[in-house]
């Protein structure tokens, strides 16, 4: 199947655009590359101290420099239901090194918050930032100059798009993504969110919430629904960095071990002390971008991507734009339901066909560029497979499902659920912002409201409890941005709009911050830029503004006099309690610093 023209058209400008600094970028891993291994011009002393506290066998191999080091950077904790299985990921890769005659060391730890603890409370204004954090800290583990190759133990929001920064300064590294899988499915997203909004609206108390929640988060593993998680694992699949098929296995389980052993494996075997050098950097190319955002639309993918991904590629040189993401969406249709765009889990996507169906269909419509290098060798169709154990425990890959399992849960490209991606730029005299409507009904696609303005998530709550909002309404949450306080989303309102959308409000949200990878069936114009600190237009919406949301034609407009509208002085805000407690303060350079949402949020002068 031919490439389709859209696809073709969006990969040849970014290309063009980002030929200088990719040009760059290449050029300096390349002469990293072409050094050699590092640890050859380590000094004794370094050496020594590099491998100290290893085992006899290790320290030997180390000393002659012939076999290949592989360095770990974990995310491990074990408050985090997804990284709690990582503990025991070390040792198994240490093992698998050994047993192919070469070593495996832990290079570093990096910061890993859960966004499902903070959300609705201060530390949610670290989240953002904790990505740029997390590339930092991976940093300093590669850093020792230890290393041919590293696997990467992560899973959940910022922490994967922040091990990708890492990985792509490092990009003369062969790199390998290590997933740990979701959790068993427990009570239903669907029965979750139910209960979420009898809460909000007093008829069950914090008791029956409690009992909920935690049958829904209920063991070791990712969370089920397909949030930010769990689209980071898909992208760190279709873009070729994980083995074929090992994002949705389960934690625990032979198949995950025998995956992570693998993977270790294959990193070393792609080192430059081999015959199949194959450094990250050369892997995420344009090509690999693309797909990745083709697989976002696909899915009905998280919304945090659109700073994520931009992110993630300006780290490799390469220039993504928010016109490049809405442009393909326009072309790729959704054809996975998984909650919040359906009913269904990840554990039921993977059981209907997974990631193994997903690419194989989009392949086989002219969705995915092939012709890419991958972990697992060239061409993206390696990754129409699924991983199996033989009869005697044996890893082995066979071909994936050419029809869906389940068609509610997978369907077709000529028979999705919708005819595109639907995540949406929109853009008006508001500014610039991105809409994810693959959970919004059609009806509510289109929103014409009077504007409130709420300064702050707990305003528009506490108006909620006390039974001010009876009409139709467009909340206004500015000073919620990246400069302001850290860009925390936004996901505790979620239920309390929801509410009020099925009481038949027409309801939306605008803010320049931003919501859970999770948000849902509120149309929800978010990463609003220029943020209101900066004096975007967002700080001069009134209350009674008319406010007009449209994902249609991707506007994003407010209907009052552009004379007047200019004229406004744009509203401030008291932000200084968002600028100490809880280690806030530590944040400051950051928040200086901190870019626009469209162009991914990025600490300026950090990376790329």
């Amino acid at each position: 199947m031919a490439i389709h023209e859209t696809l073709s058209d969006v990969t040849a400008r970014i290309i063009e655009r980002s030929r200088d600094s990719r040009g760059r970028y290449l050029e300096r891993i390349r002469a990293a590359g072409e050094a050699g291994p590092t640890r050859s011009r380590l000094s004794c002393g370094n050496l020594a101290h590099g491998f100290a506290a290893c085992g006899l066998t290790d320290k030997s191999r180390l000393s002659d420099d012939v076999v290949p080091n592989l360095g770990i950077i974990t995310a491990y904790n074990d408050m985090l239901s997804a990284h709690q299985p990582y503990e025991r990921f070390p040792e198994l890769i240490r093992d698998a090194a050994r047993e192919v005659g070469a070593v495996a060391q832990v290079a570093g730890g990096v910061p890993a918050m859960c966004d499902g603890v903070t959300q609705g409370q201060t530390g949610m204004e670290l989240s953002l930032f904790s990505r740029d954090v997390i590339a930092m800290s991976a940093a300093v583990g590669l850093s020792h100059q230890m290393f041919d190759a590293a696997v990467f133990l992560g899973i959940c929001d910022k922490i994967v798009p922040g091990l990708m920064i890492a990985a792509l300064s490092f990009g003369h590294l062969p790199t390998v993504f290590v997933p740990a899988g979701p959790m068993t499915s427990g009570l239903s997203n669907d029965e979750k969110a139910k209960t979420r909004q009898l809460y909000a609206e007093g008829k069950i108390g914090r008791a029956e919430l409690l009992e909920s929640e935690s049958k829904s988060y209920h063991s070791p593993g990712t969370c089920t629904f397909y949030g930010t998680a769990n689209s980071n694992q898909m992208l760190m699949e279709i873009m070729g960095l994980h083995l074929p098929g090992a994002s949705f296995v389960n934690p625990n389980t032979p198949l995950r071990d025998a995956l992570t052993k693998e993977a270790a494996r294959r990193a070393l075997s792609l080192s430059a002390l081999g015959n199949a050098y194959a450094p990250v950097g050369e892997i995420i190319d344009e090509k690999a971008i693309v797909n990745g955002v083709v697989g976002l639309h696909a899915t009905g993918g998280s919304t945090n991507h659109t700073m994520h991904l931009v992110a993630i590629a300006a780290s490799a040189g390469i220039r993504l734009t928010w016109e490049d993401i809405s442009d393909l969406s326009e072309v790729v249709p959704l054809i996975a339901r998984i909650y919040p765009n359906g009913l269904a889990d990840v554990n039921h996507f993977h059981a209907a066909g997974g990631m193994g169906y997903l690419i194989g269909e989009l392949l086989s419509e002219g969705l995915l560029h092939e012709d890419v290098r991958t972990v697992a060798g060239s061409g993206l169709s390696s990754y129409t497979v699924e991983p199996k154990l033989d009869a005697e425990g044996n890893l082995t890959w066979e071909q994936a499902a050419k029809e869906s399992a389940d068609p509610k849960v997978l369907s077709t490209v000529r028979e999705p659920f919708q005819p595109n991606g639907g995540l949406t730029v929109l853009d008006g005299n508001m500014g610039r912002a991105v809409i994810k409507v693959s959970a919004v009904k059609p009806d509510r696609r289109v929103i014409e409201a009077p504007a409130r303005i709420f300064m702050s998530q707990e305003a528009l709550q506490d108006a909620f409890k006390a039974g001010e909002l009876s009409e139709d309404f467009v909340a206004v949450l500015p000073f919620q941005g990246p400069r302001a306080c850290g860009m925390p989303e936004l996901h505790k309102l979620t239920p309390s709009l929801g509410v009020l959308q099925d009481r038949g409000l027409k309801v939306a949200l605008v803010t320049d911050g931003r919501m859970s990878g999770a948000s849902g069936k509120v149309p929800a114009a978010i990463h609003v830029t220029p943020e209101a600190v900066d004096g975007g237009p967002i700080a001069r919406i009134r209350d009674g503004d008319m406010i007009r949301v449209d994902s249609r034609t991707g506007r994003l407009e407010v209907l009052v006099d552009a004379d007047e509208f200019a004229a406004r002085t744009p509203l401030t805000a008291d932000l200084s309690a968002h600028q100490t407690g809880l280690g806030r303060e530590l944040f400051a350079a950051f928040r200086a610093t901190a870019g626009p949402a469209d162009q991914g949020a990025h600490v300026f002068g950090a990376f790329g």
